[in-house]
């Protein structure tokens, strides 16, 4: 039932104007028909008054024995039923045809429904086995019997019948015009409400959430009176204020990255004047103090530290800014066989898996950057699983592009932190310590990185199971294929 329903408003207000049109017909029709078929039925009461039941008089007269044997039949309609009844008993019954009278038989239930005729001289309708439909009157005789005149009630119903089938006819052509030109007209007076359509449809295709954007032009208002209007000018208030929060945030959002990629060149210097007077401290000759050398060593381990914190903070800044990287043959084969070795050596407690094309991948790409995504989704894996996780890490290339994915059978991510995962400064555990674990800056690396290179980054975790998929389009393959 709901797929004969018009979804759009067009299609609803045209089938609602050709659904009224359509009641009002079939209101109109039925008036109409009711009402002829009363005139008519009158028309046939008056005839029967008019006759004064000429004809059933003729069948009391026929018993006399000065009488002629055969009723009147003169001036009487085709069809003109009479019938004599004594004593509530009916003994004579007929009916002109071709000017001359014809007996009726009469059946059990006829003889009873013409002995039930009140004899008041006013029209009654009754059907008859042998004739059909009649309007009669009844009168009392002359010799104290019940007189019946009728007339077929047949010309009345075709002639009602043929008014139905004309209505119908003329109601439907009506029905096929007021369709047809009901949706122009109304696909013509919502199209301002399309342009209102367009413009909210574009609107919600722009990139909100980041980086810089150009709202669509206003909605043209013709007349604000109307309801189309007032939506067109609600619409436009809207893209007005919502122009004005996007320019606000990308104006915070560049100050926000100047201040980051300034204060992170500013401090790499004297970070690394720190971790090098630490070191040169701790390679002095003399004999230094136990408690000395264990603060040196914390101050080397912050600074390293911090080197890396301000190089991650550098290197997003950039990102964000939309530095373009370097761009050069990489074999990503190569790069996973790498990173995997390196964190082998750092978690030898856990179990690393390679799952490798036969044939090398390349791609056209920042070696270094890329390196350091792979590397930094493999220290997700390492830090956030316990000794004996079995780490996966599969390599697959075809015409959909480059598939790079790092799996675990560890618990999982958080459910409060899946959300959020590529966030900065995002941890999966909110109560480690900033010295036991990362800055929070190795998934939004990972992501920033893969996204330079026009990839997109995806997170699927259960518990016992949790991957990373890095997907490259086909462009980056056929780059270097070319």
């Amino acid at each position: 039932m709901n797929r004969l329903v018009p979804r759009t408003l067009r299609g609803q207000l045209t089938a609602g104007l050709v659904a009224l049109l359509a009641l009002a017909c079939l209101a109109v029709g039925i008036t109409t028909a009711v009402a002829l078929d009363g005139f008519l039925v009158r028309r046939l009461d008056q005839q029967l008054t008019a006759s004064a039941g000429r004809f059933a008089v003729s069948l009391e007269h026929e018993s006399r024995p000065d009488a002629d044997n055969r009723p009147d039949t003169r001036g009487q309609s085709e069809g003109t039923m009479g019938a004599r009844l004594l004593r509530g008993t009916p003994v004579r019954a007929a009916v002109v045809r071709d000017r001359v009278d014809a007996p009726v038989p009469l059946s059990a239930a006829d003889r009873r429904a013409l002995s039930a005729l009140p004899a008041d001289g006013s029209g009654h309708g009754i059907r008859l086995s042998a004739l059909g439909r009649y309007r009669v009157n009844a009168v009392v005789g002359d010799d104290h019997d019940v007189l019946i005149t009728g007339l077929p009630l047949h010309p009345v119903e075709e002639t009602v019948h043929r008014l139905m089938a004309v209505e119908a006819a003329v109601f439907g052509a009506a029905l096929l015009v007021t369709g047809v030109l009901g949706a122009l007209w109304v696909r013509l007076s919502l199209r301002p409400l399309r342009r209102v359509t367009t413009t909210a449809a574009s609107v919600a295709e722009l990139p909100l959430a980041s980086g810089e954007v150009a709202m669509p032009a206003p909605v043209p208002v013709a007349d604000a009176r109307t309801e189309v209007g007032q939506v067109g000018m609600a619409l436009n208030r809207m893209l007005g204020h919502v122009g004005n929060a996007l320019e606000r945030r990308q104006a915070g959002e560049e100050r926000l990255r100047h201040f980051a990629a300034d204060a992170s060149h500013e401090l790499r210097t004297p970070v690394a004047n720190i971790r090098g007077h630490a070191e040169l401290a701790l390679r002095h000759r003399r004999p230094v103090p136990g408690e000395v050398r264990r603060s040196l060593e914390r101050i080397q381990a912050e600074s390293e530290r911090m080197s890396r914190l301000v190089d991650d903070l550098l290197l997003l800044a950039r990102l964000d800014a939309g530095r373009a990287l370097e761009r050069g043959p990489v074999d990503l084969t190569r790069l996973v066989l790498d990173a995997v070795d390196d964190a082998r050596a750092a978690g030898p407690e856990h179990r690393w898996l390679l799952d490798l094309p036969e044939t090398a991948v390349t791609m056209r790409g920042d070696e270094h950057r890329l390196h350091q995504a792979v590397g930094n989704l493999l220290v997700n894996a390492r830090t956030h699983t316990p000794p004996g996780t079995s780490v996966t890490v599969r390599l697959a290339a075809d015409d959909q592009g480059i598939r790079l994915t790092v799996a675990d059978d560890g618990p999982g991510v958080p459910e409060q932190v899946r959300p959020e995962v590529f966030g900065r400064f995002v941890r999966g555990d909110h109560s480690r310590s900033r010295a036991a674990g990362g800055t929070g800056l190795g998934l939004a690396i990972v992501e920033a990185v893969v996204g330079a290179h026009g990839g997109q980054i995806a997170m699927d975790s259960r518990p016992g199971h949790t991957e990373f998929t890095a997907a490259f389009p086909p462009a980056a393959r056929d780059a270097e294929d070319g």
